[in-house]
């Protein structure tokens, strides 16, 4: 069975809008005995205020000494991978190396392309990625990034480099998404409001997980004892499974006195 961490995973938007409010809770989820704080990365949304997460995850670091953190995820078809790159250094260096640097495709479900201008097609937004990432990993390499690519041209000189854990979320098993995550640090199935199966999720490891390095296995959902409804979900049957990683769910329709109830009763027990 694998060792599983666990981590809280939220929206900077809503109850969550205000930076402090999460600089608040990441204090109160490190004191409660969690591994980790994650939010989501949006422009809009229809429920403000919101937050900047990058901007957030920078005073968290500093508010913080042993919580991972990080964006879960950015998605890098509507973002300059080279902010993206040097975004995360800077936080990686604030938090000592904490930063874990969660990547997407991406949605337009609240118009975080749409109402820019930006390209929203999902061939689009996946060629955008894949690119992405390329640029994303020579950077945080610190070798010589000569890219020429359809989307991007990038043109630098050699540089400290900057070792980020880096994963990749997935909503389908389609193949070439599960090729992407195997060439990641770690890979986060997030199909929908819940968790996919263990017997899912093993076959998903099977074939995502590379051998010979380490490699993470995140899965989101509710199964903290402080909610008021019962979850059903079984944690344990998940880390047999392969799941390194457990993030506690908080939603933005959530009042924001149970979701700190939540945080302060630390992680769920396996």
């Amino acid at each position: 069975m694998s060792v599983v961490r666990h981590g809280v995973y939220l929206p900077p938007f809503g109850p969550f809008g205000e930076p402090s409010v999460l600089v608040d809770l990441a204090v109160r989820a490190e004191a409660a005995g969690w591994d980790g704080v994650f939010l989501w990365d949006h422009v809009v949304t229809d429920a403000m205020p919101i937050a900047d997460t990058w901007t957030t995850l920078a005073a968290i670091a500093q508010a913080t000494t042993t919580l991972r953190l990080g964006p879960m995820v950015t998605p890098l078809a509507r973002r300059r991978p080279w902010s993206v790159a040097r975004q995360a250094a800077t936080v990686s260096r604030l938090s000592g190396g904490r930063l874990v640097l969660g990547t997407g495709l991406g949605s337009d479900e609240s118009g975080d392309f749409s109402r820019f201008g930006e390209p929203a097609g999902l061939a689009e937004r996946s060629s955008r990625f894949d690119e992405g990432l390329e640029v994303l990993r020579a950077m945080l390499s610190g070798d010589a990034v000569r890219h020429h690519g359809e989307h991007y041209q990038v043109t630098l000189e050699p540089a400290a480099p900057s070792p980020i854990p880096l994963w990749t979320a997935a909503s389908t098993s389609h193949p070439h998404v599960l090729d992407r995550a195997a060439a990641s640090d770690g890979f986060f199935p997030n199909p929908g409001p819940r968790p996919p199966e263990p017997e899912e999720l093993a076959r998903l490891v099977t074939r995502v997980r590379p051998a010979g390095r380490p490699f993470d296995v995140a899965v989101a959902g509710n199964a903290s004892p402080a909610w008021d409804e019962p979850t059903g979900i079984d944690l344990r049957a998940l880390a047999e499974a392969g799941m390194t990683w457990w993030m506690e769910s908080l939603i933005h329709f959530d009042p924001l006195e149970l979701s700190l109830e939540v945080v302060d009763a630390g992680p769920p027990a396996i």
